[in-house]
């Protein structure tokens, strides 16, 4: 039988010869062949820059042969030009004050006229008196490194035209959709006799088509019809439902002018429209007529709603309350649908405020969870109670704007109001 360790393993005595082997070549691989050999380049040059010894490395990345460069060329002759200026502005006068630099980035001139991209580090040689003697230089390989570079350069080039062309792709979408959004909005409100008016819509976002909407038109020689909703949903489905109702308001509205008839009859096309099909679209919308009276300066309004949250009636002593129109159903949900009416009476120095919800749900507070609400806007309405249309809007457009990200829907906003009667006409000196 045989005990362990007292026969040696053949296997294991190969492995001892092999590494005994490389440990031999190992001692007679000299310090100048490693010199020669290296995978980088060296050299050593005079202080004037007159090269004193360049190692085989950097000779074949040259194409030269050692004769021509030892004692014939200086350092600066292995740069190309730009490399040259930056040697004599940056790379020397660093190189003397410091004593060392390393890592710059430089291109080496190639004997068939190539150019090689390198890093170079150097260090200055002195003496025991701390007198300079000679420059040593380190010159690496870049051409993965600056090919790496470029690929990633180029990529962000062309991350960089991708975003500038999203970006004026969104833009020419943005400008496209509010193109479209006025398209659904009247240029500009008509003259009403005895009367003024203002009207704003806020744009919650530049991305998307609202479904908010409004009008005045006139009906006859005396009465004039407005109408103000909300279209449920975004984009350009709720922009057609939007289209489809302002053509039949309007229409309806010429036809019988009367605020519940109006609502009926556009309950009907988009009952018939849409959920008949089996894609219901809905609204909520307050519809009304206007008819001023000359003789007192006081102007009737008859509206009634559709699910729609109650106008807002601002008094010239300072008060403003809503105009309650309870019961009222969405439009376009039932195939026949109740709609509620109401009356008053606008005399000098006020005004009827119809807007969307997207203003009493704007988000407030710091974090952004509570909802501004009904009674909010009512004080802030009373606030502004007495001033004309144009001054009502414009402070509950800076409202709009105070919201911030807490406004995530679309507002629109519309103003009918009597001209309060001018002091100086009233007592005049």
């Amino acid at each position: 039988m045989c005990r362990t360790g007292q026969h040696p393993d053949p296997q294991g005595t190969g492995d001892e010869e092999a590494a005994h082997a490389a440990f031999a070549a190992l001692l007679e691989d000299s310090a100048e062949e490693l010199y020669e050999s290296a995978p980088c380049g060296y050299l050593s040059t005079l202080m004037d820059g007159t090269i004193a010894k360049i190692n085989t490395t950097l000779l074949r990345w040259l194409g030269l042969e050692r004769e021509a460069a030892v004692g014939r060329m200086r350092f600066t002759d292995l740069l190309t030009v730009g490399g040259k200026l930056y040697h004599e502005t940056h790379f020397a006068p660093l190189l003397r004050m410091q004593g060392e630099i390393g890592g710059i980035a430089l291109e080496i001139r190639q004997a068939d006229g190539g150019r090689m991209p390198v890093l170079v580090s150097s260090a200055v040689k002195r003496g025991s008196g701390g007198e300079p003697l000679l420059i040593r230089t380190t010159v690496f390989d870049a051409r993965d490194r600056r090919a790496y570079e470029e690929e990633l350069l180029r990529g962000r080039k062309a991350a960089e035209e991708a975003r500038r062309q999203a970006e004026a792709d969104r833009a020419r979408l943005q400008d496209a959709l509010a193109v479209l959004q006025q398209s659904l909005l009247p240029a500009t409100l008509p003259p009403v006799p005895g009367m003024e008016t203002a009207a704003h819509y806020h744009t919650a976002s530049p991305d998307r088509l609202g479904g908010d909407f409004y009008d005045v038109f006139p009906l006859d020689g005396k009465r004039f019809a407005f109408f103000l909703g909300d279209v449920c949903g975004k984009g350009p489905q709720a922009a057609a439902v939007t289209s489809l109702i302002r053509y039949t308001l309007r229409a309806a509205a010429l036809h019988d002018p009367d605020p519940v008839s109006a609502l009926s009859t556009l309950n009907k096309v988009l009952h018939e429209r849409y959920a008949d099909n089996g894609d219901p679209r809905y609204c909520t919308v307050v519809f009304g007529t206007l008819e001023p009276d000359s003789t007192t300066g006081e102007v009737a309004v008859h509206l009634a709603s559709g699910g729609h949250p109650p106008v807002l009636v601002l008094r010239a002593d300072g008060t403003a309350g809503f105009l309650p129109t309870p019961g009222g159903l969405l439009v376009g949900v039932l195939p026949s649908a109740r709609f509620v009416s109401a009356t008053t009476v606008l005399a000098p120095g006020d005004t009827l405020l119809l807007y969307t919800d997207g203003i009493t749900e704007a988000r407030t507070g710091e974090d952004r969870t509570a909802l501004f609400g009904d009674e909010a806007l009512l004080a802030f309405a009373t606030d502004h109670a007495g001033l004309p249309p144009q001054a009502v809007i414009q402070a509950l457009t800076g409202l709009l704007r105070g919201f911030g990200d807490g406004l995530d829907d679309d507002t629109a906003l519309l103003a009918l109001g009597v001209p309060a009667p001018d002091p100086q006409t009233k007592n005049p000196r």
